[in-house]
């Protein structure tokens, strides 16, 4: 189903660029394109769903948002409500860093730290959404996130002569891989794999997928904080019997290597999250997935979404190497 947004009302997010990637292409023995969605507005691909969500819920008067998030999420949520005219807050867990802290209040929103991890700063967002005319922007569990991550693959049409033989993504809570199912449904793309990449520590999907049923991680030990959801969304499970989805758990180390690796030769920094799928090229998965028989050989090309890089900084990226052993 296509975004249905009001006369003249414009979605928050742009199209992003779609670029061939030389570096990648080599390391990976196929064609590689990047969806550069690290340049959206508030730095990565949230914007879209998040967007869609906020615009609606505006609509439906409400006054106040409320999301949950360690960065991404919720500084999409912030950027929406700081184009809509609206007050927002954001509650994070203690584990977000200073650096998304402070952009969040940039944009104008009120941040709340509550818990360790996500599902805990979620609780308390869904307890203050109980607050008359506040509204919950779920980070990934809507109809309307997916509905507008989903703009994503037509975009892909749209600018490639053929269809890709692969697309690879992180998966956190799932909300990106639903949006790209429902967007591959769309366009009559749904026979292309997704390989769906976490972090060991983070890999609440695979657990899920593994066991037929959701799974809820005992905690979240990852450094890829921004795939740390317990338990993925109901929907994402689904998605895995509707299309092939191919689940790949990478180590942080194997993540946070990437992160330094796309920066030398693509001049772009990451968050580990992005890193993840990152992964999958530079440590030889699709080669692996190919000898497998789970991918074709030989891959035209493929799609690897390039998720978001809001919430690092270089002297993380130090930090990070180090609490990994890289150094």
């Amino acid at each position: 189903m296509a975004i249905q947004l009001g006369r003249g009302e414009k979605p928050f997010h742009i199209v992003s660029p779609l670029l061939e990637s030389l570096p990648l292409s080599k390391v990976a023995g196929t064609k590689v394109y990047m969806k550069l969605e690290n340049v959206q507005p508030a730095g990565s691909f949230k914007i879209r769903g998040i967007g869609c969500l906020c615009q609606e819920a505006a609509k439906k008067g409400y006054h106040h948002f409320v999301c949950s998030s360690g960065g991404n999420a919720g500084l999409a949520a912030a950027y929406a409500a700081k184009k809509l005219g609206l007050p927002v807050t954001i509650v994070v867990p203690s584990t977000t860093s200073q650096t998304t802290v402070h952009k969040l209040e940039e944009l104008g929103a009120e941040v709340e730290v509550s818990g360790q991890v996500w599902d805990d700063a979620n609780k308390r967002a869904l307890e203050l959404a109980k607050t008359e005319g506040w509204v919950s922007i779920h980070p990934f569990d809507h109809p309307l996130v997916w509905q507008g991550h989903s703009s994503l693959v037509q975009e892909l049409k749209d600018s490639l002569d053929t269809k890709p033989d692969a697309i690879l993504l992180a998966v956190g809570g799932g909300g990106l891989l639903a949006g790209v199912v429902a967007g591959l449904q769309e366009v009559g793309w749904q026979d292309i794999p997704i390989v769906a990449a976490e972090t060991r520590g983070a890999h609440s999907f695979h657990a899920a997928l593994a066991a037929g049923q959701l799974i809820s991680l005992p905690d979240i030990t990852s450094v890829a904080k921004c795939l740390g959801a317990k338990k993925v969304a109901a929907r994402a499970l689904e998605c895995a019997q509707e299309c092939q989805v191919i689940s790949q758990v990478v180590e942080d180390a194997e993540a946070v290597r990437a992160v330094e690796l796309f920066l030398d030769d693509e001049r772009m920094l990451v968050q580990p999250a992005c890193g993840a799928t990152l992964a999958l090229l530079y440590e030889g998965r699709l080669q692996r997935l190919q000898r497998e028989g789970r991918l074709p050989t030989p891959l035209g090309s493929v799609v690897v979404v390039v998720c978001g890089g809001s919430s690092i900084q270089l002297a993380q990226l130090q930090a990070l190497k180090r609490q990994v052993g890289l150094e």
